[in-house]
């Protein structure tokens, strides 16, 4: 380890060296002082010196800057991203969003798409679900520009789900909705159509409109023939009926017979709880009047 770190103090020194060379002499010729910086920040990434590292790299990064090589200065930021990530997360964000910016502007959308992607990855991890759900849906739009669908999808599903999280049911329910429409036109997907009907019907009964409840179900029916011969098309009828009769325990049961089938994963089980609250609220309010 030791020599890794000697060996990239060297190839530092020498870049420095080259840089200022470079500045005095030839004006705008950094492609030396790129390449070492690069080098030196290998050596110290070998010897888990993850911030030394990072800083190397976003020299390299300046240097292809200064010679308008924007690929090699967006892959740079890459690199120095993936180090600080071992150390400072928000270092990490702020050199991903930096190479997001050059790789949009140069047309490499499919790798903004990533980037955005990872970035998203990131707040996740730290519970920070807004910009989560923010960098998701800019992941997407990258996505959409690449012609990359079963990308677009899988991005804006994580939209959908965040947005949910985050009380903006009608963003989710919309989300859903399309995603399913579209699914049903592929062979591959069109397995996935129940879920993302499962999941909007959650969305629609947490708002606790029965009439919109019915009348959505009735559209589902329309657009997936089959939806009404599945066991999610009857838990979500079933809830909507012991919403309607503000039935908790007849809630609570329909749940409880779902979940012993089909586990009930901790989104799901989020909305459920959420719907479950008001209608005990519900019931609590009428029995003060009584």
């Amino acid at each position: 380890m030791d020599d890794h770190i000697a060996q990239g103090q060297e190839l530092a020194k020498k870049a420095e060296n080259k840089l200022h060379a470079c500045c005095s002499l030839f004006g705008s010729n950094f492609e030396d002082a790129a390449q070492l910086f690069h080098k030196s920040a290998t050596s110290f990434k070998l010897a888990k010196s993850w911030d030394k590292a990072a800083s190397l790299f976003l020299k390299s990064s300046k240097c292809h800057l200064k010679l308008d090589n924007k690929y090699d200065a967006a892959n740079a930021y890459v690199a120095a991203a993936h180090c600080y990530k071992k150390t400072s997360p928000s270092g990490a964000i702020s050199c991903l969003n930096k190479a997001v910016t050059i790789f949009a502007e140069i047309g490499r959308h499919i790798m903004a798409a990533k980037y955005s992607k990872e970035i998203g990855e990131l707040y996740e991890l730290h519970q920070d679900i807004e910009n989560a759900r923010l960098y998701y849906e800019k992941a997407a739009e990258h996505f959409e520009i690449g012609d990359a669908a079963t990308s677009v999808i899988q991005c804006k599903l994580k939209v959908a789900q965040f947005s949910a999280q985050l009380q903006q049911y009608q963003k989710a329910i919309k989300i859903y909705e399309d995603v399913a429409r579209q699914s049903l036109d592929s062979n591959l997907l069109k397995y996935g159509v129940r879920g993302h009907l499962l999941n909007s019907g959650l969305c629609l009964l947490v708002q606790g409109d029965f009439v919109a409840i019915t009348n959505s179900l009735e559209r589902y029916q329309d657009l997936d023939p089959t939806f009404c011969r599945t066991r999610e098309y009857k838990f979500l009828t079933d809830l909507a009926a012991s919403i309607d009769e503000e039935d908790v325990e007849k809630f609570s049961r329909v749940m409880k017979e779902f979940d012993s089938i089909t586990p009930l994963d901790s989104w799901k089980s989020t909305l459920l709880l959420r719907v479950k609250d008001a209608l005990k609220l519900k019931e609590m309010e009428e029995d003060d009047l009584t």
